[in-house]
């Protein structure tokens, strides 16, 4: 109990960390929120750590879509726990991790998950957009 209640204080210290940088993106950091992804049908952003165990228990999850899907499914990891990531915590209002977010073509989330999520699960979610 106490070790998850320091995880949750560490996460909401991490997102708070950066909030005042927040003023400062304005309407910049909303418009690239929704910039188009391309080449790609979907983009699924995982939001973790590679000492979390449950984030760790994602990475061959992840990899098994990367090879199956291609070019048409784009993932892109992000530490939070490094410094030089806390930014994307905020972006994506990480709560507890890993989370997932999974953006359409037009990069608007179209949904989210928050902890591990098997293989078969997050097809589902990728094939929605296909």
């Amino acid at each position: 109990m106490i070790k998850k209640m320091l995880f949750i204080t560490l996460i909401f210290f991490l997102i708070s960390c950066d909030s005042k940088t927040k003023g400062a993106q304005g309407s910049a950091g909303k418009q690239s929120q929704k910039k188009p992804v391309k080449q790609y049908q979907v983009t699924l952003v995982e939001l973790g750590s590679v000492r979390c165990v449950p984030c760790r228990m994602m990475t061959p999850v992840l990899e098994t879509v990367k090879k199956k899907y291609g070019a048409k499914v784009n993932i892109i990891f992000y530490n939070v726990w490094k410094s030089k990531n806390r930014k994307y915590a905020r972006k994506y209002r990480v709560r507890v991790i890993p989370t997932q977010v999974f953006l359409d073509k037009d990069g608007v989330e179209y949904f989210r998950h928050e902890g591990f999520f098997p293989l078969d699960k997050v097809e589902e979610i990728i094939k929605k957009k296909f």
